[in-house]
């Protein structure tokens, strides 16, 4: 079962990410560790989407909210549970890192 990363904006952020275990991978279409960052993540919300909402949001187009969370290096994955951030890593991440780092969250 294929499960979609969303694409997020500023306005859509908070809705599409308050509930439950939320990853949100910020990144821009210049940036060539991205490139690498993003088949990982549609990977993963293939494997997990059921337990773990996936988006992603371009810096460039949406300002506000990378600026926010004080987002100086992309790839970042900013990780949040029931609204709250829990975790932040940046560059690029392994499928398993960040498979890791998830497990702590859904329990």
């Amino acid at each position: 079962m294929f499960m979609a990363v969303n694409v997020t904006t500023d306005k859509t952020y908070d809705a599409d990410t308050n509930t439950g275990v939320a990853v949100t991978d910020f990144w821009a279409t210049w940036c060539g560790p991205c490139k690498m960052q993003s088949p990982v993540v549609e990977q993963l919300a293939d494997e997990m989407g059921d337990k773990v909402s996936f988006t992603k949001m371009d810096v460039d187009e949406n300002p506000d909210t990378p600026s926010k969370f004080g987002i100086m290096g992309i790839p970042t994955l900013i990780v949040k549970k029931d609204g709250n951030v829990v975790d932040t890593l940046v560059g690029y991440h392994t499928k398993e890192q960040i498979q890791k780092t998830l497990a702590q969250y859904m329990a």
